[in-house]
């Protein structure tokens, strides 16, 4: 679809700098089209396409393997009730940016015919040779029918197997037999450097196959708060209308689908995402097997780890996940885990990030045990955990928060009964109520608010303003680590005389 997701996120560098976009890589919009971004993985499979593929060489052409597995790439065209504008997008700004990126169904409705039907464009990837099809939930999110077009201009009905919006993963299902199909690539093998090609359908203007490298691995747009991202960046030029779409090997292996884009006009500039075939795998198992997937939660909060936190924790690099929070009777609390524990490891598993552990726990299946390797004090521990099932009622244990560092410069006063029930408190009952913070202080640097109340100095309680004064004054030649509650939430923060 031509428009771009409202999970989008902007980002303006500097003044007079271009709007920065992650973009859904939704299909190209015939009409008023819809607004999504992209997952796609694969599935094993009997009858490969790119079976006995010699992997090319540099300098040679990549002409046999196209030819191999782009009959196992199709476009996905979806048809559904156009969304009624609202009368205040009349008031959005005139500007050649707004129109680039939302389309036209941000035009003021008195400037177009009415309609009452949408249609958009995707691509997807044939997993088995009786017709189960990998595509983006956004692709047919909303969508009333959907048709799956093959390179030989077959067309069928495609039945929505199942969803699962935390990935952006949709399974479809075809009636058909004998398709060509991918073969699932194992993507934890896939390196910086490798060469890559996107395979879609961008804009509409048919199947299109682009080459690139692998820029990075294991990164996180942040697209959605609950979402789970593990992306594999490349260069590989991919536009809107390769939702769903193949990211493959030289070999003519699936490592991934082209997902999202980041983008100062809606178009590509070489920084392209796409979803690495190993998360996929186990979220196509559990949609084509029961229509749902299910998740693990260890019931923790945690955080990232800067320069400041790594400092004051006197850890020796910015790797693993700080606890800010452990829930009660959770798997986490079971364990023994506790609060400021910085968790290393899984199963033996190095985390390079708190998105990794998040990631990590999330594709375990509920009931397992897992070895946490964590660091407590400086001592390394390794506990274990029975995981629990994630509902849909479950809060976000392993959201991840962000920290920042900084100074001095704040007013706070006790916390008292009357303050916390201002405050609506319900964990909270010591500590210092931040009231003031100075502008452009060493404080408002370090992302202390109004409201935020300090219970802990350097893992020394504190609960009157002498007493955090005193144990800021004896923090030297490091940051000072708060415990800070905020809308009934513990996170950590850094402060710096």
């Amino acid at each position: 679809m031509s428009n771009v997701s409202p999970r989008q996120k902007l980002a303006r560098a500097g003044s007079g700098a271009a709007v920065l976009a992650v973009v859904a890589l939704a299909g190209y919009g015939i009409g008023e089209s819809q607004a999504p971004r992209a997952i796609v993985s694969a599935a094993p499979t009997t009858t490969a396409a790119s079976a006995a593929i010699a992997p090319a060489v540099p300098g040679a052409s990549y002409a046999g393997v196209v030819n191999a597995v782009a009959p196992a790439v199709v476009t996905v065209r979806v048809e559904s009730r156009a969304r009624a504008v609202p009368t205040d997008m009349q008031q959005l700004p005139d500007d050649p940016l707004f129109r680039e990126f939302f389309g036209r169904r941000f035009q003021n409705p008195q400037q177009r015919a009415p309609r009452q039907r949408s249609f958009g464009v995707g691509s997807g990837v044939i997993t088995t040779p009786d017709g189960y099809i990998l595509t983006n939930n956004h692709v047919v999110d909303g969508a009333d029918k959907v048709r799956v077009e093959l390179t030989d201009k077959r067309t069928f009905e495609a039945k929505v197997v199942g969803t699962d919006p935390a990935t952006d993963l949709a399974v479809l299902k075809v009636e058909a037999s004998n398709l060509k199909t991918l073969p699932l690539g194992d993507s934890s093998k896939a390196n910086v450097g490798d060469v890559v090609l996107a395979i879609g359908n961008p804009l509409n203007v048919g199947q299109t196959v682009t080459m690139g490298i692998i820029s990075a691995k294991g990164r996180a747009t942040g697209i959605a708060n609950d979402s789970y991202e593990d992306f594999i960046q490349t260069d590989a030029p991919i536009n809107q209308g390769n939702s769903g779409g193949a990211l493959i090997n030289v070999s003519g292996e699936l490592i991934g689908i082209n997902s999202q884009i980041l983008t100062p006009t809606g178009g590509n500039i070489g920084l392209g995402f796409a979803i690495p075939s190993n998360m996929a795998r186990s979220v196509m198992d559990q949609l084509r097997t029961s229509g749902k997937v299910s998740r693990s939660q260890l019931g923790v909060r945690i955080q990232g780890i800067d320069a400041d936190l790594a400092a004051s924790l006197k850890l020796p690099d910015t790797q693993g996940a700080l606890i800010s929070n452990v829930d009660p009777g959770s798997a986490a609390a079971r364990a023994g885990l506790k609060q400021g524990d910085v968790i290393i490891a899984v199963d033996g598993e190095k985390l390079s990030d708190s998105n990794a552990l998040r990631n990590k726990i999330a594709s375990s299946k509920p009931g397992s045990s897992v070895a946490i390797e964590i660091l407590r004090n400086g001592s390394a521990q390794t506990v274990h955990a029975t995981l629990d099932a994630k509902t849909a009622a479950a809060t976000q244990p392993e959201r991840t928060d962000s920290a920042d560092g900084g100074g001095f410069g704040l007013t706070v006063q006790p916390l008292t009964p009357e303050i916390a029930r201002e405050l609506q408190l319900t964990k909270r009952t010591d500590g210092v109520v931040v009231r003031g913070v100075d502008d452009d202080s060493p404080a408002a640097e370090a992302g202390l608010q109004e409201g935020d109340v300090i219970s802990q100095v350097n893992g020394q309680a504190v609960k009157t303003p002498d007493e955090l004064k005193s144990a800021l004054n004896k923090t030297s030649g490091r940051p000072a680590l708060l415990l800070v509650t905020r809308d009934n939430v513990d996170i950590f923060r850094t402060i710096k005389k």
